[in-house]
């Protein structure tokens, strides 16, 4: 049973600062379409962060009320040592998945690696780069402070043709590992300190997942970035905040180089999202010791884990739509992650019973032949789901935390002696307890009242209504109850007393995931891998999309049927 994702653009627009400065752009002709682009670099699964990022910059050319152009998704590998294919291919995954397509092929930094070495080797002729000989902790101690200015490199005042024989030798392999840099001229004493001669080449063999060997040096993300918009014809260069102090760098480059197209940059704040970390170091951590079950894991804030524990394409581009776009801080409830999901399933997704604590119930008047089922439609506001049979049978399981043997005020459930409607089914009276010997519930014996299917019984009101499963039709299912993997809002930023910063891992929910076997009504029998339903009065799953299968049934806790969490 699968319900086609709407399209992104039926959603609706909200305007922000970023909307605001294209259509004035727009109005005054700088521009007559956009072209936008996506630019990650391929050493790790995109997460929730780039999901905002990529909403904003697909959604601004793609749907109904999107600007006329297209956006270009653009790897960024220059960094070839932490770089892989099988990152590429989920990133490419990802955005498909998350409802948007990019402009043409995919684009590689490494498309231009050629253009890039031509344009550097013009910087050095027109006397703007130069080689330099400091180590790295030379450079540190050269730059300066924010306090203090910088000073120029013992190296700054080579002549062209010596910086550019060094430059093409740097190219050719003759010199080791980081022993020679190339860095731009600017000013050793601006307050930016970005401009303070940045490093455009270093000099790394590492294998590329593109050019194999072909290269020795490898452009600088600064450099690399600015050239790549400006050969793609991008007319707004979208980023996160904390490359605000780097726009004059890109503006200097573009401005010192013969290229057209001069591309503007524009910061929006990146999002922060309480209860997880979207540091891919401290992701690629989770990973790597095996703290959770991989970039996948539905624990994780990785698109790839959110997909498998069930959130949608829909509940993702709404959370996006709701927490805007802006330069103003941007920390965000998992809270409102969860209720975009949860309020996107209430409306699109199959409802069916299943239970996950069982109790078993025995029901002693069950009469076969007599006892009748009945059908029931999988969404109460879309009968184009379709109908299902529910049956019943002489054993049923229910909900332990649906019995009570000391009911607080109000409770509506089943009572020793008290009676609770089954949903869709009868009402049924609780005769007897059966206990262990330690004194546990471990059986109801209940009888049936068979004048109350689909109709309420005569002389008396009976307000509670619980889910059931049929013992005889349940469909054995494993649950993996999914939680918030971390116990505190900001597990990165927590410090002791002293003021040192506390190892972010300290602070991993022990209970972020249980795993159960439950029961369910055998409609789920046909559920496909990925196939997302609201179990009644529990909360919305999701088949798992790599390890459910007709003979091991498992299904993903996605979110709750309210925000229960911290209660």
């Amino acid at each position: 049973m699968s319900h086609t994702d709407k399209a992104p653009g039926q959603e609706p627009v909200i305007a922000n600062f970023i909307r605001n400065i294209i259509d004035d752009d727009l109005a005054q002709g700088k521009h007559s379409s956009l072209l936008t682009r996506f630019p990650p670099e391929p050493n790790g699964y995109l997460h929730v962060g780039h999901a905002k990022s990529i909403c904003l910059n697909f959604g601004l050319v793609q749907g109904e009320a999107a600007y006329p152009g297209q956006c270009n998704l653009r790897f960024d590998d220059t960094n070839p040592e932490k770089e892989s294919t099988e990152y590429a291919e989920s990133i490419q995954a990802d955005v498909r998945w998350l409802g948007f397509e990019w402009a043409g092929e995919v684009k590689w930094a490494s498309d231009y690696f050629d253009a890039l070495y031509q344009y550097a080797e013009a910087l050095i002729q027109a006397g703007k780069a130069y080689v330099c000989e400091l180590n790295a902790e030379q450079m540190r101690e050269y730059r300066g402070s924010l306090k203090e200015p910088g000073k120029n490199s013992p190296y700054r005042e080579r002549s062209v043709a010596e910086n550019l024989d060094l430059f093409r030798r740097m190219k050719a392999g003759e010199f080791p590992d980081g022993s020679k840099t190339l860095r731009l001229k600017i000013d050793m004493a601006s307050p930016n300190i970005n401009l303070r001669d940045p490093v455009i080449y270093r000099i790394r063999r590492a294998h590329h997942i593109r050019t194999g060997d072909a290269w020795c040096i490898y452009p600088m993300y600064d450099y690399t970035h600015c050239i790549s918009d400006a050969l793609e014809g991008i007319t707004h260069s979208l980023c996160t905040l904390e490359f605000e102090d780097h726009r004059p760098l890109y503006d200097w480059v573009l401005d010192n180089l013969d290229i057209p197209c001069h591309p503007r940059q524009y910061e929006f704040s990146r999002l922060e999202l309480f209860y997880t970390v979207t540091s891919k170091r401290k992701l690629n951590q989770l990973v790597t010791e095996k703290l959770v079950a991989g970039w996948d894991d539905p624990r994780m804030p990785t698109i790839a884990g959110m997909r498998r524990r069930g959130y949608t394409p829909e509940g993702i581009r709404l959370f996006a739509r709701r927490i805007g776009i802006s330069k103003s801080d941007n920390h965000v409830d998992m809270s409102v992650l969860e209720g975009a999901v949860r309020e996107e399933l209430e409306h699109s997704v199959p409802r069916v019973m299943a239970v996950i604590n069982p109790l078993k119930v025995t029901l002693t008047n069950y009469t076969e032949g007599v006892t009748a089922a009945r059908s029931a439609g999988f969404h109460p506001n879309h009968p184009e789901f379709g109908e299902r049979e529910v049956p019943l049978s002489a054993e049923i399981w229910i909900e332990r935390d649906d019995f009570s043997d000391n009911p607080p005020a109000g409770w509506q459930r089943l009572t020793p002696g008290g009676e609770v409607r089954l949903r869709y089914s009868y009402v049924i009276k609780c005769d007897d307890v059966v206990r262990d010997a330690a004194g546990e519930v471990i059986e109801l014996h209940c009888s049936i009242d068979h004048d109350t299917l689909g109709k309420n019984p005569v002389g008396r009101k009976v307000k509670g209504v619980i889910h059931f499963v049929a013992a005889a039709h349940a469909l054995p299912i494993e649950v993996r109850l999914y939680d918030r993997l971390f116990s505190v809002p900001r597990p990165d930023a927590m410090k002791d007393e002293a003021g040192a910063e506390i190892d972010f891992k300290t602070f991993i929910n022990p209970d972020s995931l249980s795993v159960v076997t439950g029961y369910a009504e055998p409609a789920l029998a046909q559920a496909q891998a990925e196939a997302r339903y609201q179990f009644e009065r529990i909360g919305y799953f999701c088949a798992d999309r790599h390890e459910h299968s007709a003979s091991r049934p498992v299904f993903n806790r996605t979110v709750g049927l309210k925000d229960t969490w911290s209660k």
